[in-house]
């Protein structure tokens, strides 16, 4: 698929695939800040803007690598860019650790961004559902940990 983008910093390379096949691709921080420990978090700019066709999302992930090292992670995970979003993508991050702040730093990969198709759905309602044999079990109902 040929996405079309628009840097807004000039200075910075475009996203890419760090390996063949990655479901993710890199977006990394426009702009320095820092997150205080225990739940500092702040908005960073990716110097990015895209525009998706009608039919797919992006949905913005954290990465693994920068949660397990610092704790610092996605809040609002995963975050959706609908097709109809043509602005900057920022990343809302937030540091976890409860001891150490972290300094994002420009040009820092600090997230992922993942293209999908999506439906849209058309709802009929209905006076009961199908049934299954899960039913209505919500949170925990499985019993697998």
């Amino acid at each position: 698929m040929k996405l079309p983008i628009k840097r807004l910093d000039l200075d910075l390379p475009l996203p890419k695939y760090a390996q063949a096949g990655d479901a993710g691709c890199d977006l990394i921080a426009a702009e320095e800040t820092i997150l205080a420990p225990g739940g500092g978090r702040a908005l960073v700019p990716t110097g990015i803007a895209i525009a998706l066709p009608e039919g797919y999302a992006g949905f913005i992930q954290p990465r693994s690598g920068l949660a397990s090292k610092n704790g610092v992670t996605c809040l609002n995970s995963p975050g959706l860019i609908d097709s109809g979003y043509r602005g900057e993508l920022k990343v809302l991050l937030i540091n976890t650790d409860p001891v150490n702040t972290f300094e994002v730093k420009r040009g820092e990969r600090i997230a992922q961004l993942v293209i999908q198709k999506v439906e849209q759905a058309e709802f009929v309602e209905m006076e009961d559902l199908s049934q299954t044999e899960r039913g209505d079990g919500g949170f925990g109902s499985t019993g697998i940990n």
